[in-house]
């Protein structure tokens, strides 16, 4: 039985070895033998190395951007260039997951530290900054830029796109959005970590955010690197994933403080900008981009702006370049040469710099408390003491966020002590007299009291940040008025009165009103004071005031804030002088010292005056040889990626550097506009050259009556020659009266005006210059003839019209588009593009007797004024110009002329805001005529330290 068996089993297998599916059934066997051996080594043998190296080819296209265009004077110096310099950068390779922040903050963390152990900084663009409290604040200067930066944040295309409670979102809820957001967030920790450690994380992380839809382009974290940093980086690589050194191409400007003004600066482009680029030009730009933001650099973009390159790369899955297939090289911009002349341009700069501080040295007097409406006219206004110490906190020359620093110096502690005690004790009092509806008028207030409660209702609650809504406060209601013209109510009845007006927005007091806009009035009113007991207690500005008010009352001494001048570094500690003003010695002595060699700035010091400008030309072609604003600001410092804390000083500062004196800033031009009433006259007949009128320092033809600026004394009879050398008042009066008859000799203010218009117009006022850089547009004054003759009413132009003016009154009426730009060159110096000469106007109807009049008025102008005495050889004509701002206010200083006289071929037109006296603008225009003509040497002309002043003339 058994035999059977078996023998059954043997014919089975015989057969199934005979058999087809048995072959199949071994070949099978054998591949998934195979197969299985094949996978374990994979997975199990090899895993690890495979997924280590796994490589997924994905072809991409680099753009490798051209190199900026370099920009010149007109006697070929170099004013901004590129240079090769190294920074840190990072391409985001780590995984989508729940540690994804964990290991890409510890990356970063550690770039950080790495960086700034070398004396180096992480990128700070941001839009959000640490202000001098140590808070965060919002570093834009408008709220539409505001809007714009929070809707990038919330990944919004326009502002439209915002929720009300996203419009109003602080600094502090971004920081907190942008670190713990759940699905947006960068997991870092704000109870464990100092603001200024998040504030440089966000930076980073924000950074690398931007180019998150696009993994292979790298981040930058750092620019500009120094070795040290680029050697320690290097040596870490294996522990920061992602991280690589690049070279790259950085936007330079030479001595950049001078021509800031002119040529601005580079930056990275922004939405804005991007949506508004035309589609053509589009196409070469990525938001990535750097283009330039202000300026020439700006005005000439596509010039600048070389040609994008590529390099096709293959990258991994996690971004990583595995290989280079192509590249196309870029191609450089083009170079731009200016009309500018470096050296003068820098000596006028001094010129101004010098003269401003003379200014003020000869204002600052050694008092305390100083009530300017005692003055008996602006130019007897004077700069007290305290005002001077208050400026060193005021416009930020020192930190006062330092003084209650960890390092904080001996009397940083001492000043913070005295302030921390007046603090407490001023807020409350400003809380008592807000909760007291009795409490006194706010022209009953001390004047410390005054400016608290006008802080309060006007800066914080209104401007700053809108609980008033200005919008819809009605300025005519007489509770309104009683509160902001008669002050004859407190501010208690004030607010509350908004209240009940539907003045107040409540959706500003959320955190303090529980019903929003269905709380009652009480109730709202006591979300205002809790909303102002938080805010006061961390509000720089506030505190800026209790600084000022502290210093007034000599709780502060002012050798305490010029000894912390030396702790801070602001100056090089002086041993000697430290111990002095700390043992309280003379502080007005060591300040005015310091004004004087220049050590401490008029920009710095932003008291009136603190700006100037002026503008050269040829008056045969519209060349711009010189365009100064001063004060300047080192464009270096926002260029390539911008330093956000710096840009927010200039944005702040009071001295407003950011704002270019020469092109934008207008007043009225004060009798420098003399010139064009004079051509109208004598064009219109109304006065011959032989025509006398008399002065008799009155001028009773309209009422009120206008006096001559020598009142009460009179010039007598003048012709129109003798007017123009001493800018008689009462002959040009008479001018805009007669210009004002119709034919049957009525008087009639609008004719009058509408005749000096007609003559402003051609000597192009009515219009900007055409100047390559914005330029306010002018004002010719549409009311009042009278007074427009001489300068006042409505007219207000900004220098570079009035050097435009006076140009064309150089070279007897045509009129020329000024320009700062001379050509452009390609790389390899061939012209690409010349400016040529470009006329505007020619003024016609002007007879040469005319034109000589009007010469031989401002020839003698110059001839007869001591301030012209030793300009040697050198023949100039001009005229002076004062314009009155307020009776508090020291009035503006004009000076416009040009030389020589035979044969003009400069003119010049200067002004300083608040200047006192046109004497010392006139001081600046001989001088700079006398470098530009060299009658004398720079050395005799810049003396690195306040200049001497003339004598002042005032009233002209």
């Amino acid at each position: 039985m058994f035999e059977r068996i078996v023998e059954r089993i043997k014919d089975l297998f015989y057969d199934m070895l005979k058999s087809r599916a048995f072959v199949l059934i071994l070949v099978f066997c054998v591949l998934s033998a195979g197969l299985v051996n094949r996978i374990f080594y994979l997975q199990i043998v090899k895993g690890q190395d495979y997924l280590d190296n796994y490589k997924l080819r994905i072809m991409k296209t680099r753009s490798i951007s051209g190199t900026r265009g370099n920009i010149y004077d007109r006697n070929g110096n170099l004013l901004a260039y590129n240079e090769l310099a190294y920074s840190v950068t990072i391409e985001d390779n780590i995984a989508s997951g729940d540690s994804k922040n964990k290991i890409l903050n510890g990356i970063l963390e550690k770039v950080m530290e790495i960086v700034e152990a070398h004396g180096d900084s992480i990128i700070s663009d941001f839009g959000i900054i640490l202000n001098s409290q140590g808070n965060y604040e919002f570093n834009q200067s408008s709220d539409t830029q505001k809007l714009r930066f929070i809707a990038d944040i919330y990944g919004c295309k326009t502002i439209d796109e915002l929720t009300e409670k996203q419009k109003n979102v602080t600094a502090d809820d971004i920081i907190k959005y942008l670190c713990t957001d759940k699905t947006y967030g960068y997991g870092l920790n704000l109870k464990k970590h100092d603001k200024a450690y998040i504030l440089k994380m966000v930076n980073m992380r924000y950074a690398i955010s931007l180019n998150s839809y696009q993994k292979y382009i790298p981040s930058t974290l750092a620019y500009d690197v120094s070795d040290e940093t680029v050697s320690a980086i290097m040596e870490n690589l294996d522990q920061l994933d992602g991280v690589n050194i690049a070279e790259d191409s950085l936007r330079r400007y030479t001595d950049s403080q001078y021509f800031a003004s002119i040529i601005g600066y580079t930056g990275k482009i922004s939405q804005e900008e991007y949506d508004a680029l035309d589609k053509d030009v589009k196409k070469n730009y990525s938001l990535t981009d750097i283009v330039g933001k202000a300026g020439l650099e700006q005005t000439l973009e596509q010039q600048l702006q070389g040609v994008k390159g590529e390099t096709k790369v293959y990258v991994d899955s996690v971004g990583k370049v595995i290989e280079t297939v192509s590249t196309k090289d870029p191609k450089a911009g083009n170079d731009v040469y200016l009309t500018i002349d470096k050296d003068l341009q820098e000596t006028t700069y001094h010129l101004i710099e010098e003269k401003l501080a003379a200014i003020l040295l000869s204002k600052i007097q050694n008092v305390m408390n100083y009530d300017p409406t005692t003055a008996s006219n602006a130019s007897q206004l004077i700069i007290p003491i305290d005002d001077v110490y208050y400026a060193f906190i005021g416009n930020e020359i020192i930190n006062m966020s330092h003084f209650s620093a960890e390092d904080a110096q001996p009397v940083e502690q001492q000043v913070y002590a005295a302030f921390t005690q007046r603090k407490e004790v001023v807020i409350q009092e400003v809380l008592q007299n807000l909760k007291d509806p009795n409490s006194a008028a706010y022209k009953d207030l001390s004047k410390e009291m005054q400016a608290y409660m006008n802080y309060i209702s006007t800066d914080l609650l209104t401007t700053n940040e809108g609980i008033l809504n200005k919008d819809v406060i009605d300025t005519s209601d007489d509770t309104y008025i009683a509160w902001a013209t008669d002050e004859s109510i407190n501010l208690n009845t004030y607010l509350n009165y908004a209240i009940s007006k539907n003045w107040v927005n409540t959706s500003k007091l959320e955190n303090y009103v529980s019903n929003g806009k269905y709380s009652d009035s009480k109730e709202v009113y006591q979300g205002i004071l809790s909303y102002l007991e938080d805010y006061l207690k961390s509000d720089s500005n506030f505190d800026k005031l209790l600084y000022k008010y502290l210093i007034k009352s000599g709780g502060i001494s002012g050798s305490q804030i010029c000894a912390i001048v030396y702790e801070q570094g602001v100056l090089p500690m002086d041993e000697a002088a430290y111990n002095s003003l700390v043992s309280g010695g003379n502080a007005f002595s060591w300040v005015t010292g310091k004004i004087q060699s220049l050590e401490i700035t008029p920009g710095q010091l932003a008291l009136e005056p603190c700006t100037g400008s002026a503008v050269v030309s040829d008056v045969n072609t519209g060349e711009v040889l010189a365009c100064v604003s001063y004060p300047g600001y080192d464009s270096n410092r926002l260029a390539n990626t911008m330093d956000s804390k710096y840009y927010n000083q200039l944005v702040t500062g009071l001295s407003r550097p950011f704002y270019n004196n020469a092109t934008q800033e207008r007043t009225a031009p004060g009798s420098t506009f003399k010139m064009v009433s004079s051509v109208a006259g004598l064009t219109e007949g109304v006065i011959k050259g032989s025509t006398i009128i008399n002065c008799a320092g009155i001028f009773d033809k309209v009422e009120p009556n206008p006096k001559c600026w020598v009142y009460p004394d009179a010039h007598g009879g003048l012709n129109v020659v003798n007017a123009l050398e001493v800018s008689c008042n009462s002959f040009f009066y008479e001018v805009g009266y007669d210009l004002g008859l119709d034919e049957n000799g009525e008087y009639s203010s609008d004719l009058g005006v509408k005749r000096i218009k007609k003559y402003a117009e051609e000597f192009g006022l009515g219009e900007t210059t055409g100047i390559e850089i914005p330029e306010s547009s002018p004002q010719i004054s549409d009311t009042a003839s009278v007074p427009t003759a001489i300068g006042q009413g409505t007219n207000n132009y900004t220098v570079s019209q009035l050097n435009r003016y006076v140009a064309t009154v150089a070279n007897k009426g045509t009129v020329y588009k000024l320009s700062l730009l001379d050509k452009v060159t390609d790389i390899d110096g061939n012209v690409v593009k010349e400016y040529e000469p470009e006329v505007v106007n020619t003024m016609d109807d002007v007879s040469t007797n005319t034109w000589n009049l009007v010469h031989q008025g401002m020839e003698d102008m110059v001839s007869s004024s001591s301030t012209f005495v030793g300009i040697g050889n050198l023949s100039m004509a001009g005229k002076t110009g004062t314009a009155q701002q307020s009776d508090t206010h020291p009035d503006h200083a004009l000076f416009v002329g040009y030389a020589p006289t035979d044969s003009p071929e400069v003119a010049v037109a200067v002004r300083i805001a608040n200047g006192y006296s046109s004497s010392y603008t006139a001081e600046i225009g001989r001088d700079i005529m006398r470098y530009r003509f060299k009658t004398a040497d720079v050395d005799e002309l810049v003396k690195g330290a306040a200049a001497e002043l003339g004598s002042a003339v005032h009233g002209d």
